[in-house]
């Protein structure tokens, strides 16, 4: 089956049940329950524009095995223009949202392609999880299959490692292994987009290299309707009113969820990893996949700050506030982290370099300063957008309250300088959704911990990032100052 299409996404939600729980009750029907079928619509929106005519070439690319045309973000890429492609792509699905489904099918289609270009590093763990992992990047592509994934231990007891919890299965754990395959027990955090086909349960980077850590060290791949396997949900921040009334909540609410593994089967030839501590600490980056996912991420952000800005421009044209020093100051400051964002992106592809596996690689430094920085600069953004609608975010009637008799004072009373009251209300409406709903607030909490712990993050960038070069630069130049003014390095 090649690029699939919306109606195909809709359709395998309803060929595969899974054991989704919200609110206490299990979900039948993912793409008809009012927590689901709106960002199920979303998703295959994103589907559908591959099938656009006009983006066709954009979209998709011919499958090397098939011969029929696949999405572009399971594209393996040898050449700097092939990674300005996928980005090309991947903009056009960021754009579709705004930015605000950070989990797109695109981001981990990045991740699988890059761990089947470096499959060796795999089999070296064993020889068949080097298949394997091809297999299933194939398989994806070919499918078309939309995947989340989970990587973080239960908040317990953060004070000690997985073995050290009160009960070992409490973060997920190899119970035993068998002919047919080997047996998963515990929890993992956090599945956002449960209304995926397939789950990727990635190795742990947080793991201490001591052997009773083997059990849960593993990279492995099933579907998300699984036998034993349970998404237990948050509830929806989507209220199930109008698209005018949110706009953002009503489409992208992606949803996120604990997974339980209650003696989950893993088939053999979905294991890609297997209690190899070290090889699983190491893998994001030693496959390149973290590389290409934060290549996504970028993209994503670029996306998200063009709409935030899209939105505060239009606020402060509305109510006609441009002349102001602090307002152009406001507008100028998301104006830099979107150039920021841009130039991150330039950077990595202008950098790219090839990996030992052949892939075009892009550079990780501008992508590792881009993740980070955006941990900060997104929650500005939206108190920004806070500063600037003031009041204003409260004065924003319903669709209800336009559809009854108060529409005539509605129209009198919330109209702006430059707009009408209706469409004044719909911009503010967005501004809420974005800056100050239960929706807006997880996309705060989200961009905060995209990536994990950002105090982590920043220690793992102080250990990896080559700083000896500029140090012995400093040195020489000491030392030719010294040298200038005949005074000896110990003053004397």
């Amino acid at each position: 089956m090649p690029a699939r299409t919306g109606k195909e996404f809709l359709q395998g939600l309803k060929d595969q049940p899974r054991e989704i729980w919200i609110g206490g009750e299990r979900v039948g029907d993912v793409a008809a329950h009012p927590a689901f079928c709106n960002v199920a619509r979303s998703v295959a929106a994103l589907y559908d524009l591959q099938h656009d005519p006009a983006l066709r070439d954009q979209m998709t690319f011919v499958s090397p095995s098939s011969g029929g045309r696949v999405g572009a973000s399971f594209l393996v890429p040898r050449t700097r223009d092939d990674l300005a492609q996928v980005r090309r792509m991947m903009k056009v699905w960021a754009d579709y949202s705004g930015g605000m489904l950070g989990r797109a099918p695109d981001y981990l289609n990045r991740a699988v392609t890059a761990f089947a270009a470096a499959a060796p590093y795999c089999g070296e763990n064993d020889p068949r999880f080097a298949d394997n992992v091809r297999r299933y990047y194939e398989f994806c592509r070919e499918q078309d299959v939309c995947l989340t994934h989970t990587l973080i231990n239960p908040q317990a007891n953060r004070a000690t490692g997985p073995a050290g919890q009160a009960d070992p299965y409490l973060a997920a754990a190899i119970v035993r292994e068998t002919d047919a395959g080997v047996v998963i027990r515990g929890a993992r955090m956090l599945a956002t987009l449960p209304v995926a086909d397939e789950i990727l349960v990635f190795p742990s980077t947080l793991l201490r290299g001591k052997d009773e850590d083997r059990p849960y060290a593993f990279a492995f791949a099933i579907s998300c309707g699984a036998p034993g396997l349970k998404f237990i949900c948050r509830e929806t921040f989507d209220p199930g009113g109008s698209a005018f009334d949110h706009p953002l909540a009503s489409r992208f609410e992606e949803m996120d969820a604990v997974v339980i593994f209650d003696d989950v089967l893993v088939p053999w030839e979905r294991i890609f990893l297997l209690r190899d501590v070290e090889r699983c600490n190491k893998a994001f980056a030693a496959t390149g996949a973290v590389a290409h996912m934060a290549h996504q991420v970028v993209t994503k952000n670029i996306a998200k700050t063009e709409f935030v800005l899209g939105i505060a421009s239009l606020m402060v044209e509305a109510i006609a506030v441009e002349q102001f020093q602090h307002v152009q100051s406001k507008i100028a400051e998301i104006i830099y982290y979107l150039e920021s964002m841009r130039a991150f992106a330039r950077a990595s592809e202008a950098d790219a370099t090839v990996n030992p596996w052949g892939v075009m690689t892009p550079a990780w430094p501008p992508l590792d300063a881009a993740r980070n920085m955006f941990t900060w600069m997104y929650p500005r953004m939206i108190e920004i957008l806070q500063l600037l609608g003031a009041s204003g975010m409260m004065a924003r009637p319903t669709e209800a309250d336009l559809e009854s008799p108060l529409r005539p004072l509605i129209e009198k009373y919330f109209q702006a300088a430059q707009l009408g009251a209706v469409d004044r209300i719909k911009l503010f409406r967005l501004a809420w959704d974005a800056a100050l709903s239960s929706f807006g607030s997880r996309q705060v909490i989200y961009e905060r911990f995209f990536f994990g712990d950002p105090v982590r993050m920043q220690m793992a960038t102080f250990a990896s990032y080559d700083r000896q070069p500029y140090m012995e630069r400093v040195r020489q130049f000491l030392a030719r100052e010294h040298a200038r003014t005949g005074v000896a390095a110990d003053g004397s």
